[in-house]
């Protein structure tokens, strides 16, 4: 299967405007986002510059080949703490990023997809091609992803990696980049969380293995690279954001990280990281679980953007200035001993 540019999400600028809800369109980026979640990642989508050379979707690398784990056994996983090396920790304060081997065994990514597939499929149903599909704050209604969301081994490492006494969950996502989706955009996560920190870090938990031609999370080494890229203007309605990102980033020589992911593998990025993600140019759904964390005691902006999203429902009843401590943002993870 071969696709253009124009196959793929934000190929044609002009069209991103009505991606936005219409309460949006006006003003700048100072005000709340007036759709739902799903609608946020269909307008984010469309700010990704992406290559107009025909492509072939070719196959995916399939689910872990293993029996799935019982919900008891990746309860009992989830719960256990992970052996964390300190030349990891010492890694993450100096790139914002690091990747964990081996945080999830294969038998328990084989249960979680599995479940996800359900979970997105009840959602979203199967006519979902070349998009990105999402959800979120799956842990209120699933049992399976509460354990995901409320766990102290991917709790645990969020607080040790930001040097933190105590975390607080922020949101639990369900990414699902469809055959045939395009790039996502250059970003960091310091304004998509209103949050009066960047102590603030996400775990990503690949649902397989996930190739160069699947679209693994790609990260702009270093804690400062935010720093350098503060002059930019962010672009609501088209792709200059994502493109200067781009370019500024290979005139200072920053390094950019783009291996593939093992099953089982885990990044955690802190709120500073710019990142990116290249199409899927595979036939099978690119899937992961991202679980967001936050220094205890932090505050939410006085002026949150629409860039964050449905941020009300993940704080719900915290107004602009208060304290981020709503009864869906439990304290989840401590440090490791």
């Amino acid at each position: 299967m071969a696709l253009t540019t124009d196959d793929l999400p934000g190929s044609d600028s002009g069209d991103v405007n009505h991606r936005l809800p219409e309460a949006n369109r006006s003003g700048g980026l100072h005000q709340d986002w007036a759709g739902d979640d799903q609608d946020w990642w269909d307008w984010y989508v469309t700010l990704a510059a992406n290559d107009a050379a025909p492509v072939d979707l070719v196959a995916g690398p399939g689910l872990p080949d293993v029996a799935a784990a019982s919900d008891e056994q990746v309860a009992s996983e989830l719960a256990e703490p992970y052996a964390l090396d300190p030349a990891d920790v010492e890694a993450f304060a100096r790139d914002a990023f690091v990747k964990l081997p081996g945080v999830l065994s294969p038998a328990v990514v084989r249960r979680l997809a599995e479940r996800l597939q359900d979970l997105l499929r009840a959602e979203h149903g199967a006519d979902v091609a070349g998009r990105f599909t999402a959800m979120e704050q799956m842990w209120l209604h699933d049992d399976l992803m509460r354990q995901v969301a409320l766990s102290p081994r991917l709790g645990g490492l969020a607080a040790t990696l930001l040097g933190e006494p105590g975390v607080r969950l922020y949101h639990d996502n369900a990414l699902s980049k469809e055959p045939g989706c395009g790039r996502t955009p250059w970003h960091h996560d310091a304004e998509h969380f209103p949050l009066q920190t960047t102590q603030a870090v996400t775990a990503w938990m690949p649902m397989s293995a996930i190739p160069g031609r699947m679209g693994p999370l790609s990260f702009a080494r270093g804690s400062a690279v935010r720093d350098d890229l503060a002059d930019l203007e962010f672009d609501k309605v088209g792709t200059s954001y994502d493109v200067a990102v781009a370019e500024r980033l290979r005139e200072r020589d920053v390094p950019v990280e783009s291996s593939p992911f093992a099953v089982g593998e885990v990044s955690f990025h802190s709120a500073l990281c710019f990142h990116t993600a290249g199409p899927n140019l595979t036939t099978q759904p690119r899937r992961a679980l991202a679980t967001t964390y936050f220094a205890d005691g932090a505050r939410v902006v006085e002026t949150p953007t629409l860039i964050s999203g449905t941020w009300r429902e993940f704080l719900p009843g915290v107004e602009p200035g208060g304290l981020a401590a709503s009864d869906l943002n439990p304290v989840v993870g401590r440090p490791s001993a």
